[in-house]
């Protein structure tokens, strides 16, 4: 690829980039939409939102969750990696795919599940009054969200604990075994301080994904009116009887303030963390600690953690959308149905999002794909400053929650008159999506690109071939691979967003995600757990083919 062809691809990323955080920062000074006429400049919005009690509110409970979640989610996340990757866990195989589950669910979906279970009429719950004659938890609660939101994102600090972890030698913790430490210090004195920075840098990103929690407050804390910065985001659509953008466009400036310095520290500690990791990969296979008599209650322990977060929401999800009726005293045998989903073909709108959810996932995911692999190419191996510039632009819109760049997009499209016929069509969801999961779509193909050899192109340049031939020819062919394996993921990851659709949401952009949100809003339960359960299915699919071809990657 020349040098010109590489410039152009860094500026247009630069402009799809930065035009819509460009579009927010000057709505929010204006005191009326930017596409209304007579607008004016003015620092009216800016007034307003921090005047208004409810954004404080809002802003501190996002600040409780977001702290609360953390101090969960790190502890019980690198336990969850020190017992499946450092000790003899029976059964820790099978476990390690089930615990990441929560990651791949939609976290609304799993709040209906939530409900459901855990509700004042849930299965779990209708049980526990049987037995203990009362309940004793409040589902609808600010210590129920953050607990519930702690114990979700627990895998995420698994993930990069579990990839640290790998990567250690156990003649330390051997060391410690034989001076009479028991398992439970070693982890808390050797193992899991050597990982610090991959656990710091897990914290840092459990804690920017409490700012940008959507599903899980609606459903959980908006029946006692608890605001979060997103839910609050949400209800001030039309807060002055029109369209408040000014209002909406000051919150999104918060929310991207509050993001952009916890992205930079992301990006910062994962430097440090990747060093440390580095040192430590030259160590000798490790052996697992033998756990002794701790064997069976760290098996109940994770059998306890997957229960509460995946079996019992995801089971009774599944219930709930077979039933036709719902509480004390129903007997479940007699009340089994599967009307929930023929009521669904009766809606066109509901069938679109299920035929639309499955085009964007399918279709969408590989162009996406396709574009991240483009801009990969054009900064692939280039030493220059415009490599670097796209490298700290692919992390700006990771600082916009989903609800915030899907509102941003929906505001590029109203506002240059070329691309308004597309606002209301799957284009400009899919331009959302795409740019919300950028660094994430980016990395995927960069790994795959990392692990060519740089004297397989150059072999390709010696004989001839321009650098367009050779990334066509070599390279591509190469990755093919790792260029399948991050469309299934990317599959699975544009099948589970919701948020990023509700501002996009309408006739011929409806997507599953975007429908719950809406349909909960109207009170459609039965409607809710059935697509619930659709999505579940087609992520559950997904999930499947991907295992199914890193089965037949690894044998081949």
């Amino acid at each position: 690829m020349n040098r010109p062809m590489r410039i152009g691809i860094v500026l247009a990323s630069a402009l799809a980039i930065l035009a819509p955080l460009v579009l927010v920062v000057w709505q929010s000074f204006l005191d009326g939409p930017f596409f209304a006429r007579n607008v004016h400049p003015t620092l009216g919005a800016y007034q307003f939102v921090f005047e208004d009690p409810d954004f404080y509110r809002a802003l501190g409970n996002s600040v409780l969750v977001a702290a609360g979640m953390t101090l969960i989610a790190v502890p019980v996340g690198a336990l969850l990696a020190f017992l499946l990757v450092r000790t003899d866990l029976p059964g820790r195989r099978w476990m390690e795919p089930l615990i990441l589950t929560p990651m791949f669910i939609s976290s609304i979906v799993l709040a209906f599940g939530f409900v459901v279970a855990f509700g004042p009429v849930g299965v779990v719950s209708l049980w526990v009054k049987g037995w203990a004659g009362t309940l004793p938890w409040d589902l609808y609660s600010r210590t129920s969200l953050i607990l519930i939101a702690g114990l979700t994102h627990a895998p995420h600090v698994f993930l990069y604990a579990a990839t640290a972890l790998r990567s250690l030698g156990s003649d330390v913790e051997e060391a410690a075994r034989s001076m009479g430490a028991g398992p439970l210090r070693v982890a808390a004195t050797v193992s899991l301080p050597m990982i610090r920075p991959a656990l710091l840098y897990a914290g840092v990103l459990v804690f920017f994904l409490g700012f940008e929690l959507f599903g899980l407050p609606l459903v959980l804390a908006d029946p006692q009116g608890e605001l979060v910065l997103a839910t609050y985001l949400y209800k001030l659509t039309n807060v002055l009887g029109i369209p408040s953008y000014q209002l909406m466009a000051v919150v999104v400036m918060v929310i991207v303030a509050i993001a952009v310095p916890l992205v930079a520290l992301q990006n910062r500690l994962l430097q440090g963390a990747n060093r440390y990791v580095s040192i430590q990969g030259k160590a000798q296979s490790s052996r697992p600690i033998a756990l002794g008599v701790w064997r069976w209650p760290a098996t109940a322990l994770i059998a306890l953690w997957l229960f509460t977060v995946v079996v019992a929401p995801v089971c009774a999800l599944v219930l709930r959308a077979f039933v036709s009726s719902w509480g004390e005293g129903v007997d479940l045998a007699g009340a089994l149905t599967v009307d929930h989903f023929r009521d669904l073909a009766r809606y066109p709108n509901l069938m679109r999002g299920i035929t639309h959810t499955l085009l964007l996932a399918a279709v969408g995911g590989a162009a996406s794909v396709a574009v991240y692999t483009l801009i990969n190419l054009a900064v692939h191996r280039w030493r220059s400053a415009w490599a670097r510039v796209v490298d700290s632009l692919v992390l700006l819109p990771r600082a916009m929650p989903g609800i915030v760049a899907g509102l941003a997009i929906f505001w590029v499209f109203l506002f240059f008159p070329p691309l308004r016929p597309f606002r209301q069509t799957l284009l400009a969801l899919w331009v959302a999506y795409t740019l919300v999961w950028m660094a994430y779509g980016m990395r995927l193909v960069s790994s795959s690109l990392l692990q060519i050899g740089p004297e397989l192109e150059e072999a390709g340049r010696v004989v001839g071939a321009s650098a367009s031939r050779v990334s066509w020819d070599v390279t591509l062919p190469l990755i093919r691979a790792g260029l399948l394996g991050s469309w299934m993921l990317v599959f699975v990851t544009f099948a589970r967003e919701y948020s990023t659709g509700v501002y996009l949401l309408g006739p011929g952009t409806e997507v599953i995600g975007s429908l719950l949100v809406s349909l909960w809003a109207a009170g459609a339960v039965d409607t809710v757990v059935a697509l619930s359960v659709i999505n579940i299915a087609i992520i559950g699919g997904g999930l499947l083919l991907l295992a199914l071809f890193g089965r037949k990657a690894h044998h081949g």
